[in-house]
């Protein structure tokens, strides 16, 4: 079986994937936090949080299973070499659960605060329907001879898709609102910070074994570490430079956001009955603390 050659490298690992876990873990509490704050998610794209818990409870099945699962650690050392290292620790799978646990109160948040005339796109029903049916297919196709692996191999892939086109949709939003209001930057900030640990964290455990094989046997959590880096530089831009936050002259934040009703009884304008125009949504300003 694998083992650490240094003591040090080890100990860095996972001090690494620990601090990691940390970032990514309360990267969630921030956009949280504001929701509660504002008592409203408009700003904060509904597609993202579908697709998100989507992504998170893929990654939560690869990463359970195959740090626990001795059937499946077998056929990955078949698979890779019975030295290598099984390139899941536990920091990843408490992340994941986690991960799924904060996402879902945050599409909880949805229903409870004002919304808007936010809704989910068809779009991403039909993303999200697709690739549960897919899962559910492979599953059948791997249960006769048991190739879990592999299916858990589906599984990450459905992790990395996901995490590839979860943001664009916030990041359409952004831009088409030219704001960033009500979408926490302090979210982005600690998810960056958590995906540049746990690319290191991988490259200690390559140091230590002379190897790359944790990269390419484990590419799902190479590729999110990428894209996470990727998405959240976009979005530091969007927050900082194309679209700053306009301030009075005391320092707080102006924000400039339409309003409508949480549940509105038709998709069609209400008439002014007097002069037979129809009445349109209304834009809300107001002051904020910084």
């Amino acid at each position: 079986m694998s083992s650490w050659n240094s003591v040090g490298m080890e100990v860095l690992y996972q001090v690494l994937g620990w601090v990691a876990f940390l970032a990514w873990s309360f990267s969630f509490y921030p956009q949280v936090f504001l929701n509660f704050k504002r008592k409203s998610v408009v700003g904060l794209n509904f597609d993202f949080l579908v697709l998100n818990l989507t992504k998170h409870s893929s990654y939560l099945i690869y990463n359970a299973a195959l740090f626990f699962s001795p059937f499946i650690q077998r056929q990955y050392h078949e698979t890779y070499g019975d030295k290598e290292m099984i390139p899941v620790a536990a920091n990843d799978v408490a992340f994941s659960v986690h991960a799924v646990a904060l996402t879902a109160f945050t599409l909880f948040q949805v229903f409870i605060y004002e919304r808007g005339n936010q809704k989910i796109s068809k779009v991403c029903i039909s993303i999200t329907a697709i690739v549960w049916t897919a899962a559910i297919v492979c599953l059948i196709v791997a249960w006769p001879k048991s190739n879990w692996l592999w299916l858990i191999d589906v599984f990450n892939s459905i992790q990395v898709g996901m995490t590839a086109i979860k943001y664009i949709p916030q990041a359409i939003m952004n831009f088409r609102r030219k704001s960033t209001i009500g979408w926490s930057i302090g979210n982005i900030l600690l998810d960056l910070t958590g995906g540049v640990l746990n690319f290191g964290q991988m490259g200690v455990q390559s140091i230590d074994q002379h190897t790359l094989v944790n990269f390419y046997g484990n590419i799902g959590k190479t590729l999110l570490s990428l894209e996470v880096v990727f998405f959240d530089i976009l979005f530091i831009i969007q927050h900082y430079v194309l679209y700053p936050v306009k301030r009075d002259e005391n320092g707080k934040a102006i924000i400039s956001e339409r309003v409508a009703p949480l549940i509105r009884p038709s998709d069609k304008p209400e008439e002014d009955t007097a002069n037979g125009y129809p009445i349109l949504p209304i834009e809300a300003k107001h002051v904020a603390a910084a």
